[in-house]
């Protein structure tokens, strides 16, 4: 269920789009897997099977958030190609290969990266979430009641369990269209970005932010990018410090962007002039307190309790302390989006609500 005045922004129609800046490595050779499994946060051992993972840094931060599809002799690996803080992968992979018996070669100029979903068959696989909670607030699927491989078996085409409802993911021969070109509609790379957004999926740089992204603040745990009782690899030991012993008080969200002074009122980012608005604001989410005797707003002492990720139309997503968000489901506060000091412009505000779609695995009693 999506709040009631997003029901406009949905498609319900069988859909395919295709996704933008993703390259793609060819990882083969008899110590493939031993070789990954050294240096992604999820279990690669044996035979190579498809899976949704993560590359984290020494300090355990993000450095990249994968796919992986099976092949006969290894992996093709889906991955950022923007320009970050993080060491390209390709450079990063070849200075970890030693003695190891595998090839790298840089795929990219084979494959497209399409999404598709909106269709029976790209649905008819889901089961019911099981969840494993920790004390520190990480949250992880349990795919031991699957009766098959959760993230599908069929050759370039991964099941995209990282929420409900996002469909599949296909690796298509370069300049070439999905079989399901036929039957879906065909949509632009925004409409990707919009299906992310509404379900609560961040992906790539922008969102997961290389070298600054704690993995669970990313909910890569929830979308089932890590793996907490596999053995050593880089990143392992502050990510499963964490998961036993740490607190997670920050998570990426879904938000809705509407005029401060109307909840209902969506601000509408493809009209030129709300866009134009918008680049005057910045990043930054703040939230102003509530009396609730008065009716009166006061800025916090630290009011700053997120920061703004991406956008599309009226909703984005945003990394935001967990209490805030909750807060104002209670009323306690209102967050924010306040204009930059550009120009001497007037002062002015949108308003910022976020929301966790239903089968996100939080408690109903505190979940925004």
């Amino acid at each position: 269920m999506f709040p009631r005045i997003l029901g406009s922004l949905l498609r319900t129609t069988p859909t395919i789009a295709p996704v933008a800046n993703r390259g793609v490595l060819s990882i083969t050779g008899s110590h493939f897997s031993e070789f990954l499994n050294g240096l992604v946060a999820t279990s690669v051992r044996g035979p190579s099977r498809n899976q949704f993972s993560t590359i984290l840094h020494a300090q355990g931060r993000v450095m990249y958030d994968i796919f992986l599809y099976a092949t006969s002799n290894g992996y093709l690996l889906e991955f950022d190609t923007r320009e970050s803080k993080a060491t390209p992968l390709l450079s990063y992979f070849k200075r970890h290969v030693l003695r190891s018996k595998v090839k790298i070669r840089d795929a990219t100029d084979e494959f497209d990266v399409w999404a598709v979903w909106g269709s029976e068959n790209n649905r008819n696989w889901e089961t019911e979430r099981q969840w494993l909670r920790a004390q520190s607030g990480a949250i992880e699927p349990d795919w031991s009641q699957c009766e098959e491989w959760p993230w599908g078996t069929q050759e370039n085409v991964i099941q995209d369990r990282r929420a409900v409802g996002m469909g599949r993911r296909l690796l298509v021969k370069k300049g070439d269209k999905p079989q399901e070109a036929s039957t879906h509609d065909i949509m632009p790379t925004e409409e990707y970005l919009l299906h992310r957004i509404l379900n609560g999926v961040p992906e790539g740089t922008t969102e997961i932010q290389p070298m600054q992204a704690f993995p669970m603040n990313s909910n890569l745990d929830v979308m089932g990018g890590l793996d907490f009782r596999k053995g050593c690899y880089v990143g392992q030991e502050l990510t499963v410090r964490t998961y036993h012993t740490g607190v997670v008080r920050k998570r990426i969200m879904p938000v809705i962007i509407h005029r401060w002074e109307n909840e209902e009122s969506l601000l509408h980012l493809s009209d030129g002039g709300d866009r134009l608005t918008l680049t005057q604001f910045g990043e930054d989410i703040r939230s102003e307190s509530t009396d609730n005797d008065t009716g009166l707003n006061t800025v916090l002492r630290s009011p700053k309790v997120g920061r703004l990720l991406s956008t599309h139309e009226s909703v984005g997503l945003a990394l935001v302390q967990t209490e805030s968000a909750l807060a104002q489901k209670r009323g306690d506060c209102k967050l924010n989006l306040q204009t930059l000091n550009v120009n001497g412009a007037k002062e002015c505000k949108l308003g910022v609500t976020p929301y966790w779609p239903d089968w996100w695995p939080f408690e109903r009693s505190s979940k925004p």
